[in-house]
């Protein structure tokens, strides 16, 4: 069983001063090993904030918390079939067009995602290669009601751009690994280094890119090659990506480039005739480095666009010959209403024509519902406005902070006109187990009931077709992997659980059967 009955002990008591010890070596492990976030402005002043000159450990757990080892091995097990999922989805346009012309008539911001794409794809593609680093989110669905029911996993959502904090969740498994080497914790508990799996996540996703990077093949007129990595300006969580970056330039020797998307117009330019995409870094403004890969850890949301600059600027990146993780077709992928059509009856079989591979994937879904003027939709209006405390409402956005959670769903659904109503899904929340555990964020305690979230990390490398086949089904699957995971942990009182949305903290499985 998953749950606080089963191990009543669970997180040991320390004393003060066995609490002290695992802090302290909490905290210098955390620092020494590039476990860290940039602090928020709140908690330091704006001068030393715009410097870059200080760190914090990221948000963590003081103890991994326990996790079923079958839940685990389910999730990555099925990880590479969501992958193919995915690219399949991205690359038939015929069947997503339909969901997408849909959501654009009340998001906006998928209209003008879809209008970038349009717009490129009247100009006509020049790269077949498309790169997915996802991440499929899942929460183990144990249900009180039920003692004797065995531990399962339930879909949160499947992310399709700026999956993160991978390098972080290699990090933090390698810290509470450690911290039980060490002795940090009881001799006596269920703690041990054995069950204490470290996600490869670091190396997986950064593998991925290298890939990408090697499929590209050689830059034009002698130039050499890089990775160009859209970021947010003032990003807080650098270190996650900084780990990529290393990893990439040591085990690969692939070379990286930061910018952000107002940056692209000053530092890029697109080459005649092939559209290859060229880099000047501004130390080197004479030096031209032609991008194979662009890796979007931003652009995810509305927020992420200032103005018809930032919009031109996503435009040009996705016209250009680099290869792009993700295009703006696979970013739509994404969108939760694809998640909710994928459910339908049939839907997943389309891409997945295996029953063994399509029922895997299905048995991972939680129910999901409609909110559009179908006999399902209309039905789940009804249960939104009269039975909504077992339900989440989920509009289209990545990125964490959006979700409407129970009893706020009437009222927000009231707040807004009900032709926009069929822009969410609504989504049955997942019962986890009850689990105890002490969060530790800029040095601050917080002990409770928490919840886990499993997130497993996936990278694929797909061909389309060229030309009038763009949009008719992909061609060919060049790499398909499981990339680890991570195990994101929040206060039961949280409704969200993304850890750079300010909610939540890093964590590390603790296997049990």
């Amino acid at each position: 069983m998953m749950a606080a009955e089963a191990y009543p002990s669970y997180p040991p008591e320390l004393s003060q001063t066995q609490l002290s010890y695992l802090l302290q070596n909490l905290m210098d492990y955390s620092l020494s090993h590039g476990l860290a976030v940039r602090p928020a402005e709140s908690f330091i002043s704006k001068e030393l904030s715009s410097n870059g000159a200080l760190a914090t450990h990221a948000p963590v757990t003081l103890f991994p918390s326990p996790f079923s080892r079958s839940c685990l091995e389910e999730g990555r097990a099925v990880q590479k079939d969501y992958n193919e999922l995915y690219a399949r989805v991205s690359g038939n346009e015929e069947w997503l067009e339909k969901i997408i012309v849909e959501l654009s008539e009340v998001d906006d911001f998928m209209a003008r995602l879809y209008k970038v794409h349009l717009d490129v794809k009247a100009e006509g593609f020049v790269q077949p290669l498309s790169l997915g680093l996802f991440r499929s989110d899942y929460m183990i669905h144990n249900p009180a009601e039920d003692p004797n029911a065995l531990p399962v996993i339930h879909q949160v959502e499947f992310n399709t751009i700026s999956s993160s904090f991978g390098a972080l969740s290699t990090r933090v498994s390698e810290l509470h690994r450690h911290l039980a080497r060490m002795g940090a914790y009881p001799s006596d508990s269920i703690i041990k280094t054995e069950n204490i799996p470290v996600s490869p996540a670091l190396p997986e996703l950064a593998k991925g890119l290298a890939v990408a990077h090697k499929a590209y093949g050689s830059g034009g007129e002698g130039r050499s090659t890089a990775i160009l990595i859209i970021i947010q300006p003032g990003e807080k969580n650098i270190f996650d990506q900084r780990w990529l970056e290393y990893e990439l330039l040591e085990r690969h020797s692939v070379q990286t480039y930061r910018i952000s998307l107002p940056d692209v117009p000053k530092l890029t330019k697109l080459a005649s005739g092939t559209r290859a995409l060229i880099y000047s870094p501004p130390q080197a403004p004479n030096t031209q480095i032609e991008v194979s890969t662009v890796y979007f850890r931003a652009g995810y949301g509305p927020e992420d666009y200032a103005g018809e600059d930032d919009w031109a600027a996503r435009t040009t990146l996705e016209r250009s010959k680099a290869i792009k993780c993700p295009s703006v077709i696979t970013q739509l992928a994404g969108a939760k209403k694809i998640q909710q059509v994928l459910a339908v009856d049939g839907a997943v079989e389309e891409f997945l024509a295996d029953r063994n591979v399509s029922s895997r994937v299905r048995g991972t879904f939680a129910a999901i519902h409609p909110l559009d003027q179908s006999p399902a939709g209309m039905a789940a209006r009804k249960l939104a406005l009269e039975k909504p405390d077992t339900y989440v409402l989920k509009p289209q956005r990545e990125g964490g902070g959006n979700n409407i959670y129970r009893g706020d769903i009437p009222g927000f659904l009231k707040s807004i006109p009900e032709s926009h109503w069929s822009g969410y899904i609504l989504m049955e929340l997942i019962q986890p187990p009850a689990l105890e555990n002490t969060i530790i964020r800029n040095g601050g305690l917080m002990s409770g009931g928490v919840v886990g979230e499993l997130g497993v990390y996936g990278a694929i490398l797909w061909k389309d077709g060229e030309g009038e086949e763009r949009g008719k089904g992909l061609k060919e699957i060049v790499m398909n992997s499981e990339a680890g995971w991570l195990l994101r942990t929040k206060g039961r009182q949280s409704n969200e659980g993304g850890v750079a949305a300010g909610f939540g903290s890093v964590d590390a499985v603790l296997l049990v059967d």
